[in-house]
């Protein structure tokens, strides 16, 4: 004969197990104070468990009946379910797209935009000579005037890849407000 801790301990189990399996009626009960019969439990578990590997009996939660449990626990498990489902629906049609290059991150964006503005800066560099070069008689401050207005736009060009999540804030506020 054995007490509830020496039969968990017998079948690998905690003592709340033990006790949630006798309440239960999984596990034969005792017979007074430390009268658990160690085989007995044992055949018993072994038959619960097979009875759970059938699908013929059903699982024992471990917690107690009352009023402190959430009636609705198994709809908010399946709410939660449904969201996580369309969540990994949406960011596997993202991926898809993504393949399938009709939708481009914004980080790639920025990349390319920022290499975009790069070559335009270095094309902007060489307008004012190859204008003197073509026109030769044109007067100095007319070049100066000209390499004023490149700076401007190689500056803006320059400052593309910080703009573009302004940008991008004003492009999707614009959505907002359209629909």
């Amino acid at each position: 004969m054995a007490n509830q801790k020496q039969l968990g301990e017998h079948l690998d189990l905690t003592d709340r197990q033990v006790r949630n399996l006798l309440k239960d009626g999984v596990l034969p009960g005792s017979k007074g104070n430390g009268g658990l019969d160690l085989e007995a439990g044992r055949v018993a578990y072994i038959r619960y468990l097979r009875g759970l590997a059938a699908g013929q009996v059903k699982a024992e939660t471990g917690i107690p009946e009352g009023d402190d449990i959430d009636p609705l626990i198994e709809y908010k498990l399946m709410e939660e379910r449904r969201g996580l489902t369309a969540a990994q629906r949406v960011g596997q049609e993202k991926k898809n797209d993504i393949a399938e290059r009709r939708l481009v991150p914004v980080d790639f964006a920025i990349f390319a935009l920022t290499r975009i503005a790069a070559q335009i800066g270095s094309t902007l560099d060489t307008v004012g000579q190859k204008v003197k070069r073509k026109y030769p008689d044109i007067e100095l401050h007319h070049i100066e005037a000209l390499q004023r207005e490149i700076a401007g736009a190689r500056n803006i060009a320059a400052n593309l890849g910080e703009d573009l999540p302004a940008i991008l804030d004003e492009y999707l506020d614009q959505l907002e407000e359209a629909s």
